[in-house]
């Protein structure tokens, strides 16, 4: 996980929507009060296997939407 800001944060993890939540909650911001950017959708292995590459995704809160005390 790289954070660039206090109001951007690229997460990898094994599923899109598991690097989304894990995002949203470092950030502590709800899903609407961000933009999310599909750096990379995960890939699965040999014989469907997970994990062969993890799906990476940029959240950014929205200007009107950074939450107070950050």
């Amino acid at each position: 996980m790289r954070e660039n800001t206090k109001n951007c944060i690229e997460v990898e993890a094994k599923t899109t929507q598991e690097a989304i939540k894990i995002a949203l909650g470092k950030l502590g911001a709800k899903r609407e009060d961000v933009e999310i950017r599909i750096l990379r959708e995960e890939h699965k292995g040999l014989f469907g296997m997970e994990g062969a590459e993890q799906a990476k995704i940029k959240v950014v809160v929205k200007k009107n939407k950074i939450p107070r005390g950050r």
